[in-house]
């Protein structure tokens, strides 16, 4: 009896023990939270595909197009002359930038001169004999033979006989040796090949010039050109004649220039291919350091986008049915230093104006509508 009673109160003991677990258990159960779905909101504009100008970005310094380094070639003591050789002084084409002291040279030019009129006036008795017919020309030439001025060219000969004549007289190589002294002479003044300014002088009048010393530089203020270097994969779309927008550095101040050559070779070591820029603009300096954007060509049936928009380089998220999100693949054009030109998309297209984080292809939005 006695274990019967034992085995009931454990029995017992158990329900009861489950009972209370049971209670307890349902007393602690709370609700579960319920989550509020959360969609994000975009910002879109509208695909309007047009014509985008391509325009490539270089920057360079300016040189003046005309443009020399005066060197001397011949010796002597530089003298004073109209104008001080002074950098920033203006010279007119024509006019003498320096003059060296010739008189030494001079006096044996007027040598040699004076040595060819001797052996001509010597001949014109053989030639009234020999050669009445010719006589007269050479009598006119001496007459107009003026040891002050450049000598005049020798008469043209009628015969080979007279040609042979006047040679063995030793005349072709005194008139010669007259006219290389000429030119020779003339390097003692150096002038102008065109108006312009003087921007360098290394030497100063009283000073002795020797042969092959450099002098200074003159250039030409009224055109500058401007080397820039564009990667070799543009070349294509560089067109000589192509209108190019010129900018300061501070961007204070616009000019435009237009591209006058490109080059045919492509830089080895860092595959650019340089272009040259014609400017023209009365505040520009040589040395001027610019920006220029040139306009390659102009894509047809594409838009310009950030570059931060685009998405493995290959695809930009639209918005489709005005609520979900939409991974396109694209046509990259032209990357460009903050914008990509593209192709790929349809006019009206909704495209985000920014990025979304967390994105991804099929991810529910709304638009921003407010303008």
């Amino acid at each position: 009896m006695r274990k019967i009673i034992l085995a009931v109160l454990g029995i017992l003991s158990i329900v009861g023990a489950i009972l209370l677990g049971n209670y307890l258990i349902d007393n602690n159960q709370r609700p579960k939270p319920k989550f509020k779905k959360q969609i994000k909101t975009v910002f879109v504009e509208n695909v309007e595909n047009k014509d985008i100008p391509i325009i490539l970005s270089a920057s360079g310094n300016l040189t003046a197009k005309n443009k020399i380094e005066i060197f001397s070639e011949v010796q002597g003591i530089l003298k004073t002359s109209n104008k001080l050789f002074k950098a920033g002084t203006n010279y007119n084409r024509g006019e003498t930038l320096l003059s060296i002291n010739s008189d030494e040279f001079y006096a044996s030019l007027q040598s040699q001169k004076s040595n060819l009129n001797n052996l001509i006036t010597s001949i014109l008795p053989d030639l009234r004999l020999d050669y009445p017919v010719e006589f007269t020309k050479w009598e006119s030439y001496i007459k107009g033979f003026d040891m002050n001025k450049s000598t005049p060219k020798l008469p043209v000969f009628s015969s080979d006989k007279e040609k042979y004549f006047i040679s063995g007289r030793g005349i072709l190589t005194a008139y010669y040796n007259v006219k290389n002294l000429e030119v020779r002479f003339s390097k003692y003044h150096i002038r102008a090949p065109f108006s312009g300014i003087l921007t360098e002088a290394l030497v100063s009048p009283g000073s002795l010039v020797r042969v092959g010393q450099k002098l200074g530089e003159f250039i030409n203020p009224s055109v500058y050109e401007m080397e820039v270097s564009i990667n070799s994969e543009f070349a294509d779309l560089l067109k000589v004649g192509n209108a190019v927008a010129l900018t300061n550095l501070e961007k204070t101040k616009n000019y435009t220039g237009k591209v006058v050559r490109v080059n045919g070779k492509v830089d080895q070591v860092t595959q650019t291919i340089k272009a040259f820029i014609d400017v023209k603009h009365k505040d520009l300096k040589e040395g001027m350091f610019l920006e220029a954007n040139l306009i390659a060509k102009s894509e047809s049936e594409a838009i310009e986008i950030p570059r931060k928009l685009l998405i493995e380089n290959s695809a930009v998220y639209t918005v489709k049915n005005d609520s979900v999100l939409s991974l396109v693949t694209i046509k990259p054009v032209y990357f460009g230093t903050d914008n990509i030109i593209i192709k790929g998309l349809k006019n009206n297209d909704k495209i985000l104006t920014q990025n979304l984080p967390g994105a991804f292809d099929g991810m529910i939005v709304k638009i921003n509508k407010k303008k």
